[in-house]
């Protein structure tokens, strides 16, 4: 389960309503515990949530979903990450959770690490209105592929022009790296999240009817913006 995507959360400024959005959208239901809040799908954990923290609003930091990869040696993966031109936009140790960071890679993307066993692993295979995909889209894949196999120990093999498939040391496929244009994606660099739905007609409706917005409709998934206008994630039909 090590340096493998496991995890999401939603960083927004609003969350009574991205939590308005979320739970119509995918029916999940939200608990809150101190500041932060934990999405269940019927009894299943599948996502967290908290508002953005006064210093990255006044850095104008957008609502974003965050993707999380659970490390043995987050000291070591920190190191890595600076020598690497990566920057650490957090780094700090919670008695009785663990060790967590916020690593820009050299294009921009963030991403958290986490050593600990108290953050659970949320990502499915296959199941309705979970979390089944992260994957990474990038300008110029030639400076991010450098960058994660010496942080992760990754495999990563090109399958088409600007498309590469990400293998673990089980040679597991865990995610994808996109090679993409910033006419399309946009100026930022990004790790972007995929939920699962069983029918994708019906969750555009509901995605639609509470204020989000289609952005592009590709062969079998969806990429779709929440009612704040920022934070985006695919829908996919679950096979």
């Amino acid at each position: 389960m090590l340096n493998k995507p496991f995890f999401s959360d939603l960083s927004t400024y609003t969350p009574e309503l991205s939590i308005s959005f979320y739970e119509n959208v995918f029916n999940w239901k939200y608990y809150k515990v101190d500041k932060y809040y934990t999405a269940f799908h019927k009894q299943k954990e599948v996502a967290g949530l908290y508002e953005t923290p006064q210093k990255f609003k006044q850095m104008r930091m957008p609502h974003f979903w965050m993707t999380y990869f659970r490390v043995s040696d987050i000291n070591e993966v920190v190191t890595k990450a600076k020598n690497l031109d990566g920057i650490i936009e957090l780094n700090y140790e919670t008695t009785g959770f663990g060790k967590v960071a916020l690593i820009r890679d050299p294009q921009g993307a963030g991403f958290t690490v986490y050593e600990g066993n108290q953050l659970n692993n949320t990502r499915t295979k296959q199941e309705k209105n979970t979390l089944i995909w992260n994957e990474l889209h990038v300008s110029e894949t030639s400076k991010a592929i450098p960058f994660y196999q010496s942080i992760f120990d990754w495999n990563i093999i090109e399958v088409s022009n600007g498309i590469y498939k990400v293998l673990n040391n089980e040679k597991e496929h865990i995610t994808d790296i996109l090679e993409i244009d910033n006419s399309y994606k946009g100026k930022y660099e990004y790790w972007v999240c995929t939920f699962g739905v069983e029918s994708i007609n019906a969750s555009k409706e509901l995605i639609l009817k509470n204020g989000g917005t289609i952005i592009t409709e590709e062969e079998n998934r969806i990429l779709v913006v929440d009612n704040s206008n920022e934070a985006f994630f695919y829908i996919e039909n679950i096979k």
